[in-house]
């Protein structure tokens, strides 16, 4: 089960946005998995995923605990650490998640994995037929597979249709519906940057699976769209 199954938005709309999981079972084969974690984010980097996570640290995108007005003047914010000081910080045992926004990389980095055979279990969150074919193509029998059912009861009173897609790439719902409404509105006021607005909100997922691509183009169509 992953918490990124739920991710809302029609099919043409979810073909920049593939997660790569891997996951221990205690007792099972977690001995030396931090190892193998670290030997799995580093594999990534290669294929240049857009968002790191671990589940026990944070992310890639994170808030800035000590950040005053005169840092903000004289060095600006840091939103975004290097993936090597993230991957240096694991210490404990989580669920170790990349995202990209291209399904060659997707693909590129299952191939990578076949090869390491850290004997961890790998979980990719996708659209099905994407990846029923890339398996195909690397010669992968899926173990199993996750379908997410559609909102059932009362679903006037969802946000919606284009906050709902942006507060759903946090399955844990840590970016609230309004504080995407004030993204949306910040960007179309002109006070933030498109990009700039999808940082921030990158920085609520701790799970680090926030896709920054496939906000930025959210944004962009439902800014036009205003």
């Amino acid at each position: 089960m992953t918490n990124t199954l739920h991710r809302f938005g029609r099919p043409e709309t979810l073909r920049d946005d593939y997660i790569v999981f891997a996951m221990t079972s205690k007792g099972i084969n977690d001995e030396g998995a931090i190892e193998k974690v670290q030997a799995f984010f580093r594999a990534s980097l290669k294929h240049k995923p857009i968002n790191m996570g671990n589940a026990v640290i944070n992310p890639l995108y994170r808030p800035e605990k000590d950040l005053s007005f005169i840092k903000l003047y004289f060095v600006g914010r840091r939103e975004k650490i290097a993936p090597e000081t993230f991957i240096a910080e694991i210490a404990a045992l989580g669920t170790a998640a990349v995202v990209f926004d291209n399904r060659g990389a997707m693909a590129d980095f299952l191939k990578d994995l076949q090869e390491l055979d850290l004997g961890l279990s790998v979980n990719v969150s996708a659209l099905i037929d994407d990846v029923r074919e890339v398996c195909g193509e690397v010669h992968l029998t899926p173990h199993s597979v996750e379908y997410s059912l559609p909102f059932e009861g009362d679903t006037t009173r969802l946000p919606e249709r284009e906050i709902l897609s942006l507060t759903t790439m946090c399955g844990h719902g840590m970016i609230a519906a309004n504080f995407a409404r004030k993204m949306v509105d910040s960007v179309r006021e002109g006070r933030l940057e498109r990009d700039q607005a999808c940082r921030y909100m990158a920085k609520f997922c701790v799970c680090g699976v926030f896709n920054t691509t496939r906000a930025l183009r959210i944004l962009e169509t439902t800014v036009k769209g205003a």
